[in-house]
Parts: structure tokens; C-alpha cells; sequence
């Protein structure tokens, strides 16, 4: 087991600096940052843009900025923002709480409703409750999250006034957010743990666990759900990595000060030290979730540990 979480780790370390480097490179292709910074009065000249470049440290070949953003990263010095010269890392430290607190209450919506339905689903198999539940998901699926959360915003916070629209002042914010990535999530996990459970149902120690005069909850959450949970274990995983990096829209939907919002207004201000600094932390913590998701196969499935 030591021998692969070290190769894991090595890969991680290398995942992370391609990613580094592709979005270095990238960010700069977008556009001037000395042109958008510029306030002055008059039109632009060619010194003032070279004042403003060698002001942000852009004037310097990219592998020396590349280099010295990396050097940086090593001590968690993501630079200073052009953007009011604040520390990088004061402003991800920030966000980040809002946006890891955002996507882990939706994974919980997610997890809380799509296991009991997809268990349902599988033990119904063909039958009305199946259908049902197959229906709302496929409608779930159907859902664009930013369509969703427009309309619950239109629904509860200004036809019935029972929620705030945005912010993060109170317990209430956090109900519409949550609810609109828990929803989308969920339509695709119920199709997942039912195909799984299906799989799992028809083995023979299912049997055998039934005709030792088990109870069926004992049956199906102890027995089936165990044995089916590398597949459920690998997505969730996955899925809350991705939910990390594709939060933005929802974030900008509700005014959520998280990572997302952090990265959208860093893109227009051509902020290269933010937008590296919040994708570079996203690209660790989705890094470390699936080395987690790694270390959860071992303790769920004792031949993992064996191996």
C-alpha cells in the first residue's frame, strides 16, 4: 500500500505542474493586463504600457514568471494580485471556505437522496416506483444549473419571499445553492447506484444472506451497499472534485463569494497571479480527492489491501 500511495503522490506532483504550466501559458494568450490596467486620462503610449508591464512583472520572458510563480507556490506566496496589490493567498483564503462548505453540503443533498432512491429504484426493478424515480431523473438530468437556480431564486426568494436571493449572511443562503447543485448531482447518482445495486443483487452471497433469514435493510445496506461502493466511492470522488472546478456559474448566479466568482472576475481583469492562484489550489485539493478516493478502495475492499 506504501508503494502505491508513493506512486500516486508522484503523479499528483506531476499532474499539478503540467496543469501550472498549461494555465500559465494560457492566461496569457487572453490578453494584455497592462492595456486593462491602464488609467490614464489620455490615450495609451507605448512607454506607459511598458510602465504598467514592468510595474506587474509581465515584462519578464514567461519560464522566468513561470518559474518564479512556482518557487512561490512552494512557500504558498501565490504573488499579489494587479488588481489593489493584495496578497493572492489572503483572497483564496477567503473564498476557498465558502466554495469547499457549497460543495460539500450539495454532495451531502446529493449522497442523503440519491442512495435510499437508487436502492429503491434497483428493488423495484420494472416496476411503478422504478419508473417514477427513473422519470424525475432524467428530468434532473435535463436541468442546466443555471436555469435552475434562476428559477428557484424567482420561485422562493421574489414570488414568495421565503429565502434570500444571494449572499452568504445567513443559514437560509446556503438552502438554494445547495439545493441546486444536490438536485443536478442526484439525477445522475440515482442511475448509478441503481446499475450498481442491480449488479450487486443478483450475486450469489446476496442470496445466501436472504436465505439465512436476514432482514432486507440489512441485506441491502449492509451487504449489497458495501460490495457496490468501489463504483459509488470512484464517481462521488470525482464528483466532488469536478463540483469544485465547475461551481462558478452557480456561485455567480446567487453573488457567492467563493473560488468561482474569485476566478470569474480575476479572467476580466486579466489577473494572471489570482486566476493561477485559485486554479492551482482547485487543481490540488481535486488531486488530493482522488488520492483519497485511492485510500478508501483500500478500506473498503480488503483485497485492495492485500494486493
Amino acid at each position: 500500500m506504501a508503494g502505491f500511495l508513493i506512486k500516486r503522490l508522484l503523479q499528483a506532483i506531476f499532474v499539478v505542474i503540467a496543469i501550472t504550466l498549461l494555465v500559465s501559458f494560457a492566461i496569457r494568450l487572453t490578453g494584455d493586463p497592462a492595456v486593462t490596467m491602464f488609467q490614464g486620462g489620455g490615450s495609451m503610449t507605448e512607454d506607459d504600457l511598458a510602465r504598467i508591464r514592468q510595474a506587474l512583472g509581465v515584462d519578464k520572458p514567461f519560464i522566468v514568471q513561470y518559474l518564479d510563480f512556482m518557487k512561490g507556490l512552494l512557500t504558498l506566496d501565490f504573488g499579489r494580485s494587479f488588481v489593489g496589490n493584495t496578497p493572492v493567498a489572503g483572497l483564496i483564503g477567503a473564498a476557498l471556505p465558502a466554495t469547499l462548505l457549497l460543495a460539500l453540503i450539495s454532495m451531502v443533498v446529493s449522497i442523503a437522496l440519491s442512495i435510499p432512491l437508487g436502492i429503491k429504484a434497483a428493488t423495484a426493478r420494472g416496476k411503478s416506483a422504478d419508473q417514477i424515480i427513473r422519470i424525475l431523473s432524467l428530468i434532473g438530468l435535463s436541468f442546466p444549473n443555471f436555469w435552475l437556480a434562476t428559477m428557484l431564486v424567482l420561485l422562493f426568494a421574489i414570488t414568495l419571499g421565503w429565502l434570500p436571493p444571494s449572499g452568504m449572511d445567513s443559514a437560509l443562503t446556503y438552502i438554494m445553492p445547495a439545493v441546486t447543485m444536490g438536485v443536478i448531482l442526484t439525477a445522475t447518482n440515482v442511475r448509478l447506484v441503481r446499475t450498481s445495486m442491480l449488479e450487486t443483487l443478483q450475486s450469489q452471497y446476496i442470496m445466501v444472506a436472504r436465505a439465512k433469514g436476514l432482514s432486507e435493510s440489512k441485506v441491502l445496506y449492509k451487504h449489497a451497499l458495501r460490495n457496490c461502493a468501489i463504483p459509488l466511492i470512484t464517481y462521488f470522488g470525482l464528483q466532488f472534485g469536478g463540483l469544485l472546478g465547475g461551481i462558478v456559474v452557480v456561485e455567480r448566479v446567487f453573488n457567492w463569494p467563493g473560488m468561482g466568482t474569485l476566478a470569474f472576475d480575476a479572467v476580466g481583469a486579466r489577473d494572471y497571479p489570482v486566476l493561477q492562484g485559485v486554479i492551482t489550489v482547485l487543481s490540488l485539493m481535486i488531486v488530493g480527492v482522488n488520492l483519497l478516493v485511492d485510500i478508501a478502495y483500500g478500506l473498503v475492499d480488503p483485497r485492495i489491501r492485500t494486493e
